[in-house]
């Protein structure tokens, strides 16, 4: 939990910009979840979200448990003129599910999940983490195109595009998105899918935050039970060896393989050998979905390239290899992260990657993760999610605990993104890897589809209320 660091005066100050009691009384009435405001004893817990370097502090909180709250939060703030942030209840990286001095609609308490086990289907609320989806549909032998934490909420990842274990397999998770429920900006509920509102159904798919309040979720699901997965690490110094040569393999195996690219320092947790706790590393992440005979094959290649450290790769349920780090990353650690897509790796940027390799703290990491097979079936244009083209979505995190690490973990990720950032592509990166950095870098990730962005937001959302967020201003 943060620490309140405004003082009693600051806080009456951030309680003058409220409207007077009576109407916050009012408001309160009208509501099903309750609302948190300053001074209140809940306020400090309200405000802290995952990433611990973010501390900021709104004027109301609201944790909305069902549609109707949320419809009377968007039209109190409208009508008060407050600056407005969504927090469906995962991580949020650049803390823009917070605001201050303004009002917070908090999806977290909207948990609902409904699972179609002969449709392949689930409809899961925004206040979902992908924890709590596995939870329901591994049940029924089913999964949901997802990431790689199972502490990641719903709502952020699927607006952002959303890539995980079995992207290559399977697409993104917007191409497993099969409708969506939300609130425009004037309080009006509607529904989306590829037949109505399709438009607004398109600029979802990878559009962000920036046409209403998302409250829930219809996914495509997939026969994925069981898979083989886990880690296999290299000594550091192997890296130049082992990176050129997973960038010219991975790309050329079945879509059953997937296993991305990591630099990471071992934890001193299970399953890691004790010998080789705090060890600097380069490895691979495996999660295999193909028939069980045929995966040593690829996992002898891996061996054959350079001799590993350690390898712990069994068969396990598949919310196993999705929360198998959980426990490592914490909600209130300090994160701050760069990110870059990549359509090649030359032996240049290869040579960067060596230069910054050896992590600033034991939970920095960077991660290279394959964006290819099924997510290039999908044209350009199809969705608002543009870089149908890339091969490497990177990710470079720098973590730690202690704040007083964050300047170290900070000029790490910096320096690391400045030199490898003139082989993006297009100067773009996955926007859930992103900080608050301005419209180019926006505009960037979205190329040709920026354009019709900004035509249905103009339709959607023509005052910009919606603009805590990576923003996508109005044509």
């Amino acid at each position: 939990m943060k620490s309140n660091n405004k003082s009693t005066e600051s806080l009456d100050d951030l309680l003058e910009i409220l409207p007077d009691e009576s109407i916050l009384e009012e408001f309160r009435q009208i509501l099903r979840g309750p609302m948190i405001l300053p001074g209140d004893q809940e306020y400090d817990e309200g405000r802290s979200i995952y990433n611990g370097m973010i501390n900021k502090f709104p004027a109301i909180i609201v944790k909305c448990v069902d549609v109707a709250d949320v419809q009377h939060c968007l039209n109190f703030a409208q009508k008060h003129r407050l600056d407005t942030a969504i927090r469906s209840g995962g991580h949020n990286g650049p803390g823009l599910a917070l605001v201050d001095e303004g009002l917070v609609i908090d999806l977290s308490l909207m948990k609902g999940i409904r699972v179609d086990p002969e449709g392949h289907t689930v409809r899961v609320q925004a206040g979902c983490t992908w924890g709590d989806v596995d939870h329901a549909t591994h049940a029924f032998g089913l999964a949901a195109v997802s990431g790689v934490i199972s502490t990641t909420g719903v709502g952020g990842l699927t607006l952002g595009g959303g890539h995980g274990y079995l992207t290559r397999k399977y697409g993104l998770t917007i191409d497993n998105l099969l409708g969506a429920d939300l609130v425009l900006a004037d309080g009006r509920w509607v529904y989306c899918n590829e037949k109505e509102n399709e438009d607004l159904f398109w600029a979802l798919r990878g559009g962000g935050g920036n046409f209403g309040v998302v409250t829930a979720f219809e996914f495509k699901l997939h026969p994925v039970k069981n898979i083989i997965g886990g880690p296999l690490f290299w000594p550091i110094d192997q890296l130049e060896k082992t990176l050129k040569w997973y960038r010219d393999w991975l790309p050329n195996l079945p879509r059953d393989v997937y296993a991305f690219f990591l630099t990471a320092e071992v934890p001193a947790a299970t399953p890691f050998p004790e010998e080789i706790h705090g060890e600097k590393v380069c490895g691979l992440l495996w999660c295999y979905t193909g028939p069980e005979g045929e995966f040593e094959q690829y996992l002898q290649q891996a061996r054959d390239v350079a001799k590993p450290l350690m390898e712990f790769t069994p068969e396990m349920p598949y919310p196993a290899i999705q929360s198998m780090f959980d426990g490592l990353y914490p909600s209130g650690d300090q994160w701050y992260w760069k990110g870059a897509f990549l359509q090649s790796l030359p032996d240049e940027a290869v040579e960067i990657h060596k230069r910054f390799s050896r992590v600033p703290t034991s939970k920095s990491t960077m991660h290279l993760y394959p964006i290819d097979g099924k997510v290039h079936d999908v044209a350009s244009n199809e969705t608002a999610w543009e870089k149908r083209d890339t091969l490497w979505s990177m990710v470079i995190a720098g973590v730690d605990p202690d704040q007083n690490n964050l300047e170290k973990i900070r000029s790490w990720a910096r320096g690391f993104w400045q030199e490898i950032h003139p082989y993006s592509q297009d100067g773009s990166t996955y926007i859930n890897f992103m900080m608050e950095e301005g419209e180019e870098r926006i505009k960037a990730n979205y190329g040709d589809n920026y354009r019709r962005l900004q035509q249905i937001k103009a339709k959607y959302d023509p005052d910009n209320f919606f603009h805590v967020n990576q923003n996508i201003k109005p044509a």
